[in-house]
């Protein structure tokens, strides 16, 4: 074979690959396979569409049988009541508040720690990597009361201090951020610094803006792990004003709000955020929690 038919072997080769992908039974195998994945998505999105469309449905729609799939109209008489219920409002934006500074909080430190772990040397870091991995295992409930007797103890029962308090580090994120960061070339770490250049510096301008996949995927996840908190702001919050949201939906459960459209208004309004995140987001949530498992 000759140095021209060597070639453009491959590019005929290619072509004929490109031609094959488009035979009628390669785009039947596609369209059964996009097929049986809408199947397995209709159960996982079902309950999403049901709290948005409930939430728009009137008490007639809610009651019939069979169950209503399509609002018969637009009726915002569910939002306004459950904002009417129970100040909803307020939960969010203590919601926000607390969601957001655990999330800027738990990216900080967990830069920094991961930072620590990756780029300085020091004699025994993979056994304070593991014994810092190991507080993984530790159930957030088993620490529940402890938290609950230092944060009183030293009077932030009731306020935002005592909501974020002891979510501002956690292992996870130092995990994930950690397998980023070694991925980073070593040799452009040591050229950094002999250049002059510090570790900050280093790790604000150019090891941070490398990692937005990481910093995106640790970032959404911090905030949904804590915008669905219930356990702990029920148990450090007294007053009304201090609630988050959670406790203001499972407060619709009861009494006289006890109406399966406040309940479903609520809902809808409690998984906006969320749900923005995880649409906007996903491809940096599958970017970054994949970091470091190809070498």
């Amino acid at each position: 074979m000759t140095t021209v038919e060597r070639e453009t072997a491959p590019a005929r080769t290619g072509a004929g690959r490109t031609r094959h992908r488009h035979t009628p039974g390669h785009i039947a195998g596609r369209v059964l396979l996009y097929l049986m994945l809408a199947l397995f998505l209709i159960p996982v999105m079902f309950p999403v569409y049901y709290v948005f469309a409930g939430a728009l449905m009137g008490s007639q729609d809610l009651s019939s049988f069979p169950p209503r799939l399509l609002p018969s109209g637009v009726n915002l008489e569910n939002i306004q009541g459950a904002l009417d219920a129970v100040p909803l409002l307020r939960m969010y934006g203590n919601s926000l508040v607390m969601a957001g500074i655990i999330t800027v909080s738990q990216l900080f430190t967990s830069a920094l720690a991961a930072y620590a772990f990756v780029f300085l040397r020091f004699r025994g870091s993979a056994v304070v990597f593991a014994l810092f991995l190991s507080t993984l295992m530790v159930p957030a409930e088993a620490t529940f009361i402890p938290n609950y007797l230092t944060i009183t103890g030293w009077g932030m029962g009731d306020t935002y201090a005592g909501l974020v308090m002891p979510f501002l580090a956690y292992a996870f994120g130092t995990f994930l951020l950690r397998q980023s960061f070694k991925q980073f070339p070593r040799e452009l770490f040591d050229a950094a610094r002999i250049d002059g250049m510090g570790h900050l510096r280093f790790l604000w301008t150019i090891l941070l803006p490398l990692s937005k996949p990481a910093l995106t995927a640790v970032g959404m996840y911090v905030f949904i792990t804590s915008w669905n908190m219930y356990f702990w702001p029920l148990i450090i919050t007294r007053s009304t004003e201090m609630q988050t949201l959670q406790i203001g939906l499972n407060s619709l459960k009861v009494g006289e709000y006890s109406n399966p459209g406040l309940l479903l208004a609520g809902a809808a309004l409690s998984v906006l955020p969320t749900l923005a995140l995880v649409i906007f987001g996903q491809r940096f949530i599958v970017r970054g929690l994949t970091a470091g498992a190809v070498k």
